[in-house]
């Protein structure tokens, strides 16, 4: 029988884990960024108040968590910096890769994660849903 110490401690690490992969993520347009952050409030919020409200009022991340949960929104500068940053590296990454599997996944990838973006609400300014178009 697990402890309720050692489950609290396990989604602590898994949410630390998840906060580090989404902000590998940020880098990185292969990992997801905000599916990575919202794991990590998930854990935190079953395992700690302190982390939880950490996280969730992060000069960074919390904008993101709130508008992503509460509204299914992001700003329309992310949205443009998201696509810009996808598209650049992964164009960088198609030309160097000669594996044509690979650049065809990759494509295939930033096809997806554009379709996702630009499927969610787009706020105006700040993290408001009064703000939503």
């Amino acid at each position: 029988m697990i402890t309720s110490s050692v489950k609290r401690y396990a989604l602590i690490f898994t949410g630390s884990t998840s906060l580090a992969l989404g902000v590998v993520g940020i880098f990185v347009p292969i990992l997801p960024t905000t599916p990575f952050l919202l794991l990590t409030s998930f854990c935190y919020l079953r395992s700690s108040n302190r982390l939880y409200n950490w996280v969730i009022n992060h000069r960074i991340f919390g904008s993101f968590i709130d508008n992503y949960m509460n509204n299914r929104a992001v700003e329309m500068k992310a949205k443009i910096v998201s696509l810009i940053f996808l598209w650049t590296t992964l164009g960088v990454s198609i030309f160097i890769f000669s594996s044509l599997h690979l650049r065809i996944f990759l494509f295939a990838v930033g096809i997806g994660v554009t379709i996702h973006l630009l499927t969610l609400k787009t706020l105006k300014k700040g993290k408001f849903s009064n703000n939503l178009n």
